[in-house]
């Protein structure tokens, strides 16, 4: 899997720069990443504040480490029904 290269907060300072004035072309070459990296994650992130970035970051952890809890149950559940169906 590939590393990311900015962290949710520097991307949100990026994007804030942008919205201060700074061109997109200059901001692109200044921190090296493309102007289609760069609508993408205005695309993203535009909006956000770095406090929102780090909730939705806490958010979406939460949410697939629940969605890996019941993927495992409904293994369980489902591995239980086998067995009971085959005793009678």
């Amino acid at each position: 899997m590939k590393r990311k290269r900015f962290t949710e907060e520097q991307i949100i300072r990026i994007l804030q720069e942008a919205d201060a004035g700074v061109k997109v072309a200059d901001l692109c070459r200044k921190y090296g990443f493309s102007e289609a990296t760069y609508y993408n994650w205005k695309a993203k992130f535009g909006g956000l504040t770095i406090s929102e970035a780090r909730r939705l970051k806490s958010l979406e952890q939460e949410n697939s480490r629940l969605k890996r809890l019941v993927a495992d149950l409904t293994l369980d559940n489902e591995v239980l029904r086998e067995i009971n169906s085959k005793n009678f």
